[in-house]
């Protein structure tokens, strides 16, 4: 039984279409790794930039309640403590514990939930100061209430650095994760490259030369009456073609002489 070989055209088409396929399997990878590293960056760093706004609110709604007790003291008048949205700014030191509960950013977030809960049991002292005429409200402010706000402000500075660090990580980690992901693509055109290069060896080996040598075998027949004696080793369409230009140069040889005979027995 003959064995089936691959054409000409097939094995080209082999060739290129292993290339292709290499590279779109790479291509793809690249992309599929490019996506899911930015979307988990760029979620990261979402989540950062909101706990930014987060610990600036908190500072800035401490820091206006603390002028606002400030306030109350000069005005001798007052006899009541400012309002203050405690509901509100506890959401906000959970929701910041709860974004990144595994990290250094919810450790802070615990510090700076006791430094405003022990900042807003002695704001509560604030009306009996005012009623008392025993305690100097000024000295009670500088004492013992600026220290626990000092206290609080520090921990949420402590607070948005490490959110802030966490962010530059991140973005470190982003311009990384796109060169990872590029690497599949690099990888990719170094393999197509090399393929190509093998293919070209391959095309100059088993076709371009054998043409160029079955052409100047046919030219040694036809301008000096050389034998066509080019044969290579191969089963595609090309090994045929070099057989049946072998068989055309000998019938024609044999013609000739045919030719050349009959002429004689003329004369």
């Amino acid at each position: 039984m003959r064995e089936r070989r691959l054409s000409l055209r097939a094995k080209l088409y082999l060739s290129l279409c292993s290339i292709a396929l290499v590279l779109l399997i790479s291509s793809i990878i690249s992309v599929m790794e490019y996506r899911r590293m930015s979307s988990y960056i760029s979620d990261m760093v979402a989540d950062n930039i909101e706990s930014i706004n987060a610990a600036q609110k908190l500072y800035d709604d401490a820091n206006a309640y603390n002028l606002a007790i400030l306030s109350v003291i000069g005005d001798e008048t007052s006899t009541s403590r400012p309002s203050f949205d405690e509901t509100s700014f506890s959401t906000r030191i959970d929701s910041l514990r709860s974004s990144a509960p595994n990290s250094i950013v919810a450790h802070l977030a615990d510090s700076v939930q006791y430094a405003y809960s022990a900042y807003m049991l002695t704001s509560f002292e604030l009306e009996d100061v005012l009623q008392s005429d025993f305690i100097d409200t000024r000295s009670w402010y500088f004492e013992r209430l600026q220290p626990r706000y000092n206290r609080l402000r520090h921990d949420i500075d402590a607070l948005s650095n490490s959110i802030y660090e966490e962010l530059a990580n991140n973005s470190e980690t982003f311009e990384g994760a796109f060169y990872r992901s590029i690497i599949p693509g690099m990888v990719a055109v170094a393999v197509g490259l090399l393929l190509v290069i093998m293919l070209l060896f391959f095309l100059e080996s088993n076709y371009t030369k054998p043409i160029y040598r079955m052409l100047a075998s046919t030219k040694n027949y036809r301008s000096y009456g050389r034998d066509y004696t080019y044969s290579f080793d191969g089963d595609d369409q090309l090994n045929e073609l070099n057989g049946e230009l072998k068989e055309l140069t000998e019938e024609n040889k044999n013609l000739r002489k045919r030719i050349s005979a009959m002429k004689l027995n003329s004369k």
